[in-house]
């Protein structure tokens, strides 16, 4: 009797230690009163900070206006450099990325991300008048030329993927340091996702964007907001907020000031299916 007793107490507490498990850090932070922190870079249009630092661009609006349908408003921007962002969310400095970030393979071995909230391609800001005719990757490989991308963007393993020379390949920390390249000479090409070329392009006036729609199907991909792998719960609260949002006429009127599009609206392609083959 005694050894059932124990048994029982012992699942009990096991069982109690596993629905406790559920909630995640994020949930413990949300539920002491403390803000949920944002975490991105300096990238327009997807994620920027304004003259007071509030929390800018398509996908902190996306993100807020979900948190805002869950009951949550009370957000904390973080700006960090691009590379540090997964760094930052593992090690507890910030609770959600929102930085516009691929949802890759191998970004899904280390954090979580909800259901797309779009899908992009990448482009090129070259000198304007493209003088060396580079519209794709295969085009700077048999340049010769150079190409300069933010280090962690997806662009970097696109180069290598075609054949260019690491040589060719210059890592700087975001796209305002690939603008310098490029105006500088130190660079032919700068390699980023195609809102981004297009917004240093326009805003910029000595360089252009290239056509993204040169580049093959395979540089195209989805965006998702990043989660702790702990906070399980709280990412599928966030997806179900997301349905009936994402491309909804709420949605693209609040994101068309940062050049977000219907033909950027995901579709029914699901993370799990990303991770696997991106």
């Amino acid at each position: 009797m005694r050894r059932t007793l124990v048994t029982c107490a012992i699942a009990t507490a096991l069982a109690f230690v596993a629905g406790s498990a559920q909630a995640g850090p994020l949930e413990d932070r949300v539920a002491a009163g403390e803000p949920i922190r944002l975490g991105f870079a300096a990238a327009a249009p997807w994620a920027h900070p304004g003259e007071n630092g509030d929390p800018l661009g398509f996908v902190n609006v996306i993100t807020i206006d979900v948190l805002k349908k869950m009951g949550h408003t009370n957000v904390e921007p973080v700006l960090t450099d691009w590379s540090g962002l997964i760094p930052s969310l593992i090690a507890g400095r910030v609770d959600i990325i929102t930085g516009g970030m691929y949802i890759l393979k191998k970004r899904c071995e280390n954090i979580d991300f909800s259901e797309p909230i779009g899908q992009f391609g990448n482009a090129f800001i070259v000198p304007k008048g493209n003088p060396k005719g580079i519209q794709t990757y295969e085009d700077i490989k048999n340049a010769g030329a150079v190409v300069a991308a933010p280090t962690g963007y997806v662009n970097i393993e696109e180069a290598r993927r075609v054949g260019i020379a690491e040589d060719k390949i210059i890592n700087v920390p975001g796209t305002t340091e690939v603008l310098a390249a490029v105006r500088a000479g130190r660079a032919d090409a700068g390699a980023m996702t195609a809102v981004e070329a297009n917004k240093i392009a326009m805003d910029a006036g000595d360089v252009e964007a290239t056509d993204t729609n040169a580049l093959p199907q395979w540089t195209f991909n989805w965006v998702g907001i990043g989660f702790h792998p702990d906070d399980d719960k709280f990412r599928e609260e966030f997806n179900a907020g997301m349905e009936g949002y994402i491309g909804s006429e709420q949605m693209l009127a609040d994101v068309a000031q940062y050049d977000y599009i219907p033909g950027n609206v995901p579709g029914d392609v699901a993370t799990d299916w990303i991770c696997a083959n991106r």
